[in-house]
Formats: C-alpha cells, sequence, structure tokens
C-alpha cells in the first residue's frame, strides 16, 4: 500500500512540477532554459540530500569500468524525454503531446519487468498484466483523448491547410516514453549498485544538468535570461519545479527496486493524469482552468482498475 501512494503521489507531483515550468518558461522565453534550471534545482536538492543521508557525492573510480555503460545514461534519457516533449507540442498539440509518451512508457515498462532488462525485477506478462495495460490504455483515452475531441467539436475549427503529417511525430512520442521508462529502469540499477537511492538520483540529475547546459549553450548562446525571475518578480513557487522533480526520480529509483519498473510506471502515469486533472479543474498555479467532466473521472475509475490489475498480478 505504502508503495502504491508513493508511486502516485510522485505522479501527482510530476503533473504540478509541469505546470510550475510552463510558468517558469514564460519569464525565461525558452524551455530549454527553463529545463535547465529545473535540473540544476535538482541537483542541487539532490547534492544537499545525498550528504544528509550519510552518501558520498563522488563515485569510485572502479565502477566506470566494472558496470556497463548504459548505467550511466539515466539522466541523458530523462534530458532526451523531455526534450521531445517540448519539441512535440507544437506539432502533435497538449493532448498527443501527453498521450503518446503514456504508450511509449506503459510498453516499455511492462517488457523491462517481462524480460528482466537493465537487470531489473523480472515480472512475467501474464493475462492479468495484459487486461490491467488495455484497461490503462482504455482509461487513459477516456480521461483525456475523448474530452478533447469533443471540446474540437465544440469549436468547430477549420482545417489546416499542409497539415503536417503527426504519424513521424506520434512515434517519436512514443519513443519518448520509452526512454523515460528506460531512465527508470537504469536509475534503479544504479541505486542497488551504489547501495544508495539519493547518491543515484543525485548522479542522474548531474548529467542531465551538464547535458542541459551544453544544449542551452549550443542552442541559445546565452543564459542571460535565467535573471528574468528575479527582475520581473516571478512568485516564489516557479523555482521549486525542480524540488519535484527530484523526489520524482529519488522515489523512482527506491520503487524501482521494490516492485519493478512497469508496476512505478504505471502508479506514477495514474497520479500523473489524475494531478493533470484536478490542476486543471482548480486553475492551480496559474493555469487554464478547465472543469472535470464525468467521462474523465470515469476514465480514471478505470485506470485505477487496471493499476490494481499490474499491481496485484
Amino acid at each position: 500500500m505504502l508503495s502504491a501512494l508513493l508511486g502516485i503521489g510522485i505522479g501527482a507531483s510530476l503533473a504540478v512540477q509541469t505546470a510550475i515550468n510552463s510558468q517558469l518558461r514564460k519569464f525565461v522565453v525558452s524551455p530549454f532554459l527553463a529545463s535547465m534550471v529545473s535540473f540544476l534545482v535538482a541537483t542541487v536538492f539532490l547534492a544537499v540530500i545525498t550528504i544528509i543521508s550519510g552518501s558520498p557525492l563522488g563515485l569510485p573510480l572502479d565502477l566506470f569500468s566494472s558496470q556497463p555503460i548504459w548505467i550511466w545514461f539515466g539522466g541523458i534519457c530523462g534530458v532526451i524525454g523531455l526534450t521531445t516533449n517540448i519539441l512535440l507540442f507544437p506539432k502533435l498539440g497538449s493532448v498527443e503531446t501527453s498521450v503518446m509518451p503514456i504508450i511509449g512508457m506503459i510498453v516499455m515498462g511492462m517488457l523491462i519487468d517481462n524480460f528482466g532488462w537493465f537487470n531489473s525485477i523480472e515480472q512475467p506478462f501474464g493475462m492479468n498484466r495484459i487486461l490491467g495495460v488495455l484497461l490503462l490504455l482504455l482509461g487513459v483515452f477516456l480521461a483525456v483523448i475523448v474530452q478533447e475531441i469533443m471540446s474540437r467539436r465544440h469549436t468547430s475549427a477549420t482545417p489546416k491547410e499542409n497539415k503536417v503529417n503527426p504519424w513521424p511525430w506520434r512515434f517519436i512520442g512514443i519513443g519518448a516514453g520509452m526512454l523515460m521508462s528506460i531512465q527508470a529502469a537504469i536509475n534503479g540499477q544504479l541505486g542497488v549498485i551504489l547501495n544508495s537511492p539519493f547518491q543515484a538520483a543525485f548522479v542522474s540529475f548531474f548529467i542531465g544538468s551538464v547535458t542541459l547546459i551544453i544544449i542551452v549553450g549550443l542552442k541559445e548562446r546565452s543564459y542571460a535570461n535565467i535573471k528574468e525571475p528575479i527582475k520581473q518578480s516571478a512568485p516564489w513557487w516557479v523555482w521549486i519545479g525542480g524540488f519535484l522533480g527530484g523526489s520524482y526520480v529519488l522515489i523512482n529509483v527506491y520503487l524501482v527496486g521494490k516492485i519493478g519498473t512497469g508496476q512505478t510506471v504505471v502508479l506514477a502515469l495514474f497520479g500523473q493524469i489524475a494531478g493533470s486533472l484536478l490542476v486543471q479543474q482548480f486553475g492551480l498555479l496559474k493555469s487554464v482552468k478547465n472543469r472535470i467532466v464525468p467521462i474523465q473521472i470515469f476514465g480514471l475509475i478505470i485506470m485505477l482498475i487496471g493499476v490494481f490489475l499490474i499491481k496485484l498480478f
């Protein structure tokens, strides 16, 4: 029960982090710079937590030769997944940008569990788990996609000419979601090797931060806008997205070692969608207010049943 609550809780915190980072982006303009700020805050936060826990920040040199090279790629997978979502938004819109990675996360999470990839806990893919995944996808469809289809019909928007073929971008979105599940599995294994989820989360975010600093330097060629939230007296909470992101990865590392990648992913996804709907319902953190409709609640119930089947079987 504690694992389930933690998984759902970190998923909900990720939805809040998304809302916070979207506000931060308004001040710093660049989505890459906003992500970099979030990663740097998370890295500092995790460094402090790691020191308090008694774990060292440095790594023994023999780990680089004794461990497979993929063990260090968790942070890079996270950066690629995050950056891909930013690039997908203008191509697919908000709903498909959320749903396509979710599909990829579920599929890859179940595959990792079934085959024990990345030294994860092996959990065979039985009929109950298959049914659970199908119910989870149905719940996503009802909670997210149906409402968007209905709203589009009401707006009666005219079709665009020269519309970009969405299918390549949809597959890219699914691939980004797969990378997020791979990140969870890698970080979980890194936590086992280091015998510290705190140090593993710190290493992952440190690598991700360095990657984003390089990306911003190459793409934006300036870090000056990082001062804009202070100059414009931005709300204090625009800086705490990194704390939520760091907590998400930290608890992910812990849960993967306890219940496996697949179960961790589906619990977090349920929390993420439920949290997103609550943020919309109340217009939290200056987000657009959008009331929850009964079909979305029904979708959440279907998802919860799917999570229950996957969790128990």
